[in-house]
């Protein structure tokens, strides 16, 4: 899943790209992408695009005083084409494009989205706040004002919530998911169930240092590279994230796995839980 460092990257690149290019079109493959009506698709029609920017994992192209906003969700990707077909894509429950935005020099972006579960999103609207997921956004943590103090409120907030899933919730945090926070708990030492309210002083000073150098660090490797790199990136610098029984890079101990319905995370027990393993909910079951 496309996450704060690697949308934060696509709109940087797009930015670039989109700078002094009109909307010509924009075809929808998967009609289950588009949430809004009002304004119509057409509205974008013959606009020139004025920006690309985030927020938390939302995509925001500002064209002509609309929005076309995207969440790519678990399996959605941008990919930027030189040229585009000159006929519209057909729906098809076998092809994994989305949306086809067509600009007016006949390059364009194609929006994917991969597997059979189909979550992203796409909206046209006059105020990014118009989306609800948007408007519903908890404070971004890499800007000047996510201090160390906001961070230890947030956390008082969240009471004896694990804080993993405080990490992962985009009304409290935006940006951090399942990736990320796997790694910043690693890089934190902390156990992803400990209770949000529980931690010292000193782990809350660990955990905000964490964000700048886990998702800052993301960000900054990331930035100027292109949309085709961005995937191999990210994998490349995750220390304990989909890294399930490989070595941890920091002790040297097994990775480790807790399984869910939908879902995964990944530890080291050494460097964040004492050295006991934490029980794998689903195997359990499975074993009895």
């Amino acid at each position: 899943m496309p996450e704060l460092p690697e949308v934060e990257a696509l709109a940087l690149d797009l930015s670039g790209r989109l700078d002094g290019r009109a909307i010509a079109k924009v075809h929808v493959a998967a009609f289950s992408a588009l949430k809004t009506f009002d304004p119509p698709l057409t509205a974008l029609e013959g606009a020139f695009v004025d920006g690309v920017t985030r927020h938390g994992k939302f995509l925001d192209i500002d064209a002509g005083g609309l929005h076309l906003v995207l969440h790519l969700a678990r399996a959605g990707w941008v990919r930027w084409r030189d040229e585009v077909p000159t006929i519209p894509p057909k729906p098809s429950s076998k092809s994994t494009l989305a949306v086809r935005v067509v600009l007016d020099d006949g390059s364009g972006l194609d929006v994917t989205e991969a597997g059979t579960r189909k979550s992203l999103a796409m909206y046209v609207v006059h105020d990014p706040a118009d989306v609800p997921g948007i408007a519903r956004l908890g404070p971004d943590p890499l800007t000047p004002d996510f201090t160390r103090d906001v961070l230890a409120e947030i956390l008082q907030r969240a009471g004896r919530a694990q804080i993993k899933g405080v990490l992962r919730d985009q009304s409290i945090i935006a940006g951090i998911g399942n990736a990320y926070s796997d790694e910043l708990l690693h890089a934190a030492k902390l156990s992803p169930f400990k209770p949000a309210n529980s931690l010292t002083d000193e782990q809350v000073d660990t955990l905000h240092a964490a964000l700048d150098g886990v998702v800052g660090d993301a960000v900054r490797r990331s930035r100027g590279l292109a949309a085709s790199e961005l995937k191999g990136e990210k994998k490349t610098n995750l220390a304990v994230h989909g890294r399930t029984g490989e070595t941890c890079p920091v002790c040297g101990d097994v990775v480790r796995e807790v399984s869910f319905a939908d879902s995964s995370l990944q530890y080291c027990a050494t460097c964040q839980t004492g050295g006991k393993p934490l029980a794998d909910r689903r195997m359990s079951k499975l074993l009895k």
